[in-house]
């Protein structure tokens, strides 16, 4: 099989979403996910410009060797945009190599190693009582295990809660980053949320009990001694893990979080390569990658990732909300249904109007996700549909300090 064609495709049915579709020469088409939330054109003209005019006649049976060729061949490696591209290509590659085989694609990366993946959701108030109502609408929902995200008094808009008076006051759960002319602008003091979040689980742990898996996301705004500080104070909660407590391009600052605290950490899902991890793995500073199949590379190395994190006891936890399209998700659950170490995967329904758009087949009952056993990824792009979203501007918010400093978001 050749490739005849490589097309991109963005659409923006709810929120924006880059697609790549290779066709070869006997007529068998893959998809490959490159969206890159807030940055989506960029990771569209790397590929209509650099990768797409590579790929017209190259043998695409051969996944390995192109991978290596646009990650080694292009010379200046990594970074966001340039592995989305490539994670695109891969992950088409392996949808025609899986159709070509007749099976999907978790069967030639090794067969089914579980019945199913556990999914989390994303449960979140303003307050704890609305905080309370999100969890048990989630559980209704069918899921088994919740990531639980709040307001915290005194600031008008957190990340992670679905409503927020920085957005307007409306619910968006399906797409955090907001179609306005500049980036919505949103505060943070992160005394007052380490004053707060511990009451907070303390509260759900009253209400749930202590059988129900729940996570949480610092997203990065906490130094490492206030990590450590929130992970010793949540310690009575029983955390499936915390995630993103610092920065993560400091890899060291994890042992000191490490050293004062045995609550699980899960950091990566703004890494884009397996050299972000060595030295987490290697001195098994973290108990999760949270990487995305679509920012790290695409199937092959995500592959090679989890891999190596198995020999160092540490599972995974992919990247799975709604800024990766159904075509990435398909990905994630095909490598979660086949890998030794799984963990648990993040979970997030995509709008009616996305599903218009990608025709799914991956299921979700009684809190596991299955990729199906339809041949290849098991999602196919309608065309029409997505012509009638195009694309739109939007932006992921900005984070200030209370005195105007510039923060993580």
């Amino acid at each position: 099989m050749r490739i005849e064609s490589a097309e991109v495709i963005v659409t923006s049915p709810g929120r924006n979403f880059v697609t790549l579709r290779i066709t070869t020469s006997d007529g068998r088409s893959g998809l490959g996910d490159a969206t890159l939330n807030g940055r989506e054109l960029s990771v569209a003209a790397y590929l209509s410009e650099h990768v797409v005019p590579l790929l017209k006649g190259r043998d695409a049976a051969r996944i390995e060797d192109t991978w290596q060729y646009l990650y080694r061949g292009a010379y200046w490696r990594r970074g966001p945009v340039t592995m989305a591209a490539i994670a695109a290509v891969d992950m088409a590659l392996w949808d025609i190599k899986a159709k070509a085989a007749g099976m999907p694609l978790y069967q030639l990366l090794g067969g089914a190693s579980r019945t199913g993946a556990l999914a989390y959701g994303h449960a979140s108030g303003r307050d704890v009582p609305e905080l309370l109502d999100s969890i048990r609408a989630h559980i209704e929902e069918g899921y088994r295990a919740i990531r639980v995200q709040t307001g915290v008094p005194g600031l008008d808009s957190v990340y992670g809660v679905a409503a927020s008076a920085a957005g307007g006051g409306e619910r968006y759960d399906y797409e955090p980053a907001r179609r306005t002319a500049l980036p919505v602008e949103e505060s943070w003091d992160t005394r007052a949320y380490l004053r707060h979040i511990p009451g907070v689980f303390e509260a759900v742990r009253a209400e749930f009990g202590p059988e129900l898996p729940l996570l949480h996301d610092g997203h990065h705004r906490m130094t490492p001694i206030q990590a450590a500080k929130l992970g010793k104070a949540l310690e009575p909660y029983d955390l499936f893990w915390l995630e993103d407590a610092t920065p993560g391009e400091d890899q060291a600052a994890l042992r000191l979080i490490r050293q004062h605290t045995t609550t699980p950490l899960a950091i990566g899902e703004v890494f884009n390569s397996a050299h972000d991890y060595t030295v987490l793995l290697r001195e098994r500073l973290i108990d999760y990658v949270r990487s995305a199949v679509t920012h790290t590379g695409g199937v092959t190395a995500m592959k090679k990732l989890l891999d190596m994190a198995a020999h160092y006891g540490v599972k995974s936890g992919m990247h799975g909300p709604t800024d990766i399209s159904p075509v990435g998700m398909a990905a994630a659950l095909h490598l979660d249904l086949a890998i030794h170490n799984f963990g648990i995967q993040e979970y997030m329904r995509h709008s009616p109007r996305t599903l218009e758009v990608f025709r799914t087949s991956y299921t979700f009952e009684d809190g596991l996700l299955h990729p199906s056993d339809t041949p290849g990824l098991g999602v196919e792009l309608d065309d029409e549909a997505a012509a009638a979203h195009p694309y739109e501007p939007a932006y992921l918010p900005v984070n200030r300090l209370t005195d105007g400093t510039v923060h993580d978001w």
